[in-house]
């Protein structure tokens, strides 16, 4: 016999139903997701990607990988809401899967398709792998933050880029805001800000 009254069985059977309908209509509109059983490129309608920069493609990589990786996450959610339901059918909704004992109202009303107590909640294990780069990044300097660089007697971003700037840009005097110029001094000139 459960724990559980008639009307909050029906009250977390309704909720498991709705988060059911609403993942099953994701998945209906999206299918697999928005072009993910295409190619990279059937689904940008690029004819190649030789002519993108390359942080355009960067960002179509990143975009499919995320929407797989949330089609993915809600993919199992629908699995243990179905798996909760099946446990409603059978009686043995309600019931810890490790330890057997009741899990409280409470809980299964903030994640009615749990089927662990708290005590028996599986850790979400992290990944211990990190990037190949960090193996050959150097750590900050110490004291790094929002000083250290004056602290340090360094030049600041603005700094930098007028002493760059003084070596030429990729503007040219066709590009100039002004009419009339000749020479790429006079672009420096009327970009550099009026110190008075």
């Amino acid at each position: 016999m459960s724990h559980l009254t008639e009307s909050q069985l029906d009250q977390l059977k309704k909720s498991l139903l709705d988060e059911k309908q609403d993942l099953e209509e994701h998945f209906d509109e999206n299918g697999n997701g928005p072009g993910l059983d295409e190619s990279l490129r059937d689904s940008t309608g690029e004819l190649s990607a030789a002519d993108n920069h390359p942080a355009d493609v960067g960002t179509e990589v990143f975009e499919r990988s995320r929407d797989l990786a949330i089609d993915d996450n809600l993919d199992h959610q629908l699995n243990q809401i179905n798996h909760a339901l099946d446990l409603m059918d059978s009686g043995d909704y309600g019931k810890c899967e490790v330890c057997g004992q009741e899990i409280p109202f409470e809980r299964l009303e903030a994640l009615p398709y749990t089927t662990f107590c708290i005590e028996h909640t599986p850790e979400k294990s992290i990944s211990e792998r990190r990037a190949i780069e960090e193996e050959v990044m150097t750590l900050p300097p110490k004291g790094a933050g929002e000083y250290r660089q004056q602290d340090a007697g360094r030049f600041d971003d603005a700094d930098a880029w007028h002493t760059v700037e003084e070596y030429g840009n990729s503007d040219s005097p066709a590009m100039a805001a002004k009419r009339n110029v000749d020479n790429y001094d006079e672009i420096a000139a009327d970009t550099t800000p009026d110190e008075d």
